[in-house]
């Protein structure tokens, strides 16, 4: 059972940086690089919405739309750690953020960190 713990949330004014980490553990067949891993955020009242993804190696990427450009993902295989640098953050980032793991189709989620964008 590969257990997640996302940390590095708080409070950020807009146009802030913050810095989220996930570490992961608990792998007993596979290594952590066996894992696409993804980052999620989930605002109140909304679903949960998809924010970036990085393959295995990490040498491939994918943003939403509405991250593109402001937010990096990157992953450290042999520390078992993925990172999600934001910057320029906005209202509209304030949300609960979510690292995933995802091996042939079935996912495993971390608890969630608290980001929020506030004046």
């Amino acid at each position: 059972q590969v257990h997640l713990v996302e940390s590095g949330g708080g409070a950020v004014q807009p146009g802030g940086s913050l810095g989220l980490s996930c570490a992961a553990s608990g792998f007993t067949d596979f290594t952590f690089s066996s894992y696409a891993m993804n980052w999620y955020r989930q605002a109140p009242g909304r679903e949960r919405e998809f924010v970036a993804a990085i393959t295995r190696a990490g040498d491939s990427t994918l943003y939403a739309d509405s991250v593109k450009g402001r937010f990096t993902i990157s992953r450290d295989n042999a520390k078992n750690m993925m990172y999600l640098q934001m910057n320029s953050l906005k209202f509209e980032d304030t949300g609960v953020y979510y690292c995933s793991a995802v091996r042939n189709g079935r996912s495993s989620w971390g608890q969630g960190t608290q980001v929020t964008v506030s004046t």
